[in-house]
């Protein structure tokens, strides 16, 4: 019996592996997290080098940046009512500055149309719908069912991200090309939903692991799409 003894050296150590294996894979995940929302925004930039470079949007739209945006708007002020929740706060506060400046690039050089109809989605989104948000409930919801709320307010709005390049995937069958989406988006998306729903899923927080759900299948999708048209002109 005295393998089983709690003074036994074996019995300590896998004791204490066991007791910090939780704290070791969150501490792993949340490593990952971080680092491959680096490869997601840096996955953005020749899309920004692009515009710039020709000084015209094309093809490109604003409107998955603006819901963006204000998805990260929103988690950064879900994270603060809530305890622990520095990552959030962090990787969303970068995706925020990575979004605004693509936004500020698009409005650069957009056409007149399409720079006026950015514009608007942001006074109505980021402005109006964001602070009616943040005045709503910060006075009409109380306590913990606040968190509740600005939670499945999140969902929504972080399911309407993954969903936003509905549009790109639909010009891609028509037009059989692929390039107004990029694989190294679509495969940062998808890598991106995948390290969130296990940070989710560790922090048993439903409202981070739902959306990250949606987010796998429509980063799949587009991958399908570029592998099946990638060879056509």
């Amino acid at each position: 019996m005295a393998l089983f003894n709690m003074e036994n050296p074996l019995v300590l150590t896998f004791g204490i592996l066991g007791n910090q294996f939780p704290t070791f894979k969150f501490a792993l995940i949340s490593h990952l997290v971080l680092h491959v929302h680096k490869k997601y925004t840096r996955s953005l930039m020749p899309t920004f080098y692009r515009i710039l470079k020709k000084k015209s949007t094309e093809g490109f739209q604003s409107v998955p940046y603006v819901v963006g945006l204000l998805s990260c708007m929103l988690w950064i002020y879900y994270a603060t009512l809530k305890s622990n929740e520095t990552l959030l706060i962090t990787i969303n506060s970068l995706g925020s500055f990575i979004e605004a400046i693509y936004i500020f690039i698009y409005i650069s050089y957009a056409p007149k149309n399409a720079k006026i109809l950015a514009l608007e989605l942001i006074m109505l989104l980021n402005v109006f719908g964001f602070g009616l948000i943040l005045v709503l409930t910060h006075f009409l919801v109380k306590g913990s069912q606040r968190v509740h709320v600005l939670g499945w307010i999140s969902v929504i709005l972080s399911v309407s991200v993954y969903v936003a390049p509905l549009s790109i995937m639909k010009k891609v069958i028509q037009t059989k090309s692929v390039e107004f989406m990029p694989i190294s988006l679509s495969s940062a998306l998808l890598l991106n939903a995948v390290m969130w729903f296990f940070y989710g899923l560790l922090l048993k927080d439903f409202y981070i692991t739902v959306p990250n759900i949606v987010g796998f299948i429509f980063g799949v999708i587009q991958i399908i799409l570029y592998l099946i048209y990638k060879k056509c002109k």
